[in-house]
């Protein structure tokens, strides 16, 4: 198996301002290629675009190609768990709208703190293990966002599970509160494979600030940012797949380009990688991967990542009289709520990845683009 893995949570929109209105068309010929260029992981959830991946799946990639030519991942999502039965019914609502008989990996959503004290009450680990048993999963495991030592606890509590998938990228590599190292040798010692999720932390590695470009760009003129992010996390030993989620037939061409003919970094590419990251930090205001999981409950409809994405755009412009920014937050307003409409409920902050502060950031963003 190729370490690339498509992840479907930031699939092409035909209104980007609805996540449930994927473009099945693009999405298909996306999947093609990816299949053509000899990939094949796939990776959904249940909530991503407003509950309509899955559906995504089948008509692009399950109606259109054999079954045994790609391997299906997605998950559980824990955090809406309020009875044991349910996990049932919605494990049979997955297979129905992906149309197909068996998951090859089935994972348990984004667990931390409190979503793991809900799949211990619910005991999901058991249910993982009863579905593994009747042949609807091939692999069992789950998504992480939390810290090293808590995953510890879970992996030496559930030794069954065949794999883990964690957030990694070279920005975050030694990020105090995110771990990644630390989570990566923690699953190294358990020895589990590792799946890594936001290689390019929400497309910030993408764009990065014109001093970490340049390094990179004089070490290899011929690779594209990103791919830099890509191929950092691949390199680690213990990596099976890389997700990257992909929004268009550009991004998917440079992706599967990069890891087509994957050959791990050196020591030195490696050490480049630092010494980007270290100028990467300077500019980043508020570390937002504009995963959505925040905006789901938000009680005042508050576009929580398109707000943070302009906020830092803002802080990194050149031209400190540029009202551009100020002119898509008042465009957005007209659909949704303010920043400054933000009750505190924190309902948004329980559903962090990144354990943002987004109540107190709120209020910077408001006192940023209304004062």
């Amino acid at each position: 198996m190729k370490k690339l893995g498509f992840g479907l949570m930031r699939l092409p929109l035909t209104d980007p301002d609805r996540q449930e209105s994927i473009d099945i068309d693009t999405v298909s010929r996306m999947a093609d290629v990816f299949l053509e260029r000899g990939f094949t992981y796939f990776d959904t959830a249940y909530v991503y675009h407003d509950k309509k991946s899955e559906y995504a799946v089948r008509e692009a990639i399950v109606r259109r190609h054999p079954r045994d030519s790609f391997i299906l991942a997605t998950k559980m999502p824990v955090a809406i768990l309020e009875q044991k039965t349910e996990q049932t019914r919605i494990f049979e609502e997955q297979l129905e709208k992906c149309g197909v008989d068996y998951f090859d990996y089935y994972l348990l959503h984004n667990l931390g703190t409190e979503h793991y004290e809900i799949a211990r009450r619910m005991d999901s680990f058991g249910f993982l293990a009863r579905k593994k048993r009747e042949g609807y999963i091939r692999k069992a495991g789950f998504s992480f966002h939390d810290s090293a030592e808590l995953l510890d606890r879970i992996l030496s509590e559930h030794p069954e599970v065949d794999f883990v998938q964690l957030q990694i990228n070279y920005l975050d590599w030694e990020d105090v509160s995110i771990q990644s190292r630390l989570c990566y040798e923690t699953a190294v010692r358990h020895g589990k494979k590792v799946i890594v999720m936001e290689p390019v932390k929400g497309g910030m590695l993408a764009n990065i600030p014109e001093k970490a470009e340049r390094l990179l760009k004089e070490c290899h003129p011929d690779w594209s940012i990103p791919s830099w992010a890509l191929r950092f996390a691949a390199s680690l030993e213990n990596t099976a797949v890389v997700l990257s989620g992909m929004s268009s037939m550009p991004q998917l061409l440079d992706n599967t380009g990069a890891m087509r003919d994957f050959s791990p970094l050196s020591g030195e590419e490696t050490a480049l990688l630092r010494k980007a990251a270290d100028l990467i930090n300077e500019s980043i205001a508020i570390p937002c991967t504009a995963c959505q999981y925040c905006t789901a409950g938000c009680p005042k409809n508050i576009p929580i990542p398109k707000y943070f994405a302009l906020f830092n755009g803002q802080k990194q412009s050149t031209n400190p009289r540029s009202f551009l920014h100020t002119v898509y937050y008042d465009n957005y307003a007209q659909t949704f709520g303010k920043a400054s409409d933000c009750i505190g409920c924190r309902r948004c902050e329980h559903a962090c990845p990144q354990h943002l502060k987004i109540a107190d950031l709120m209020k910077e963003v408001a006192a940023a683009f209304e004062a």
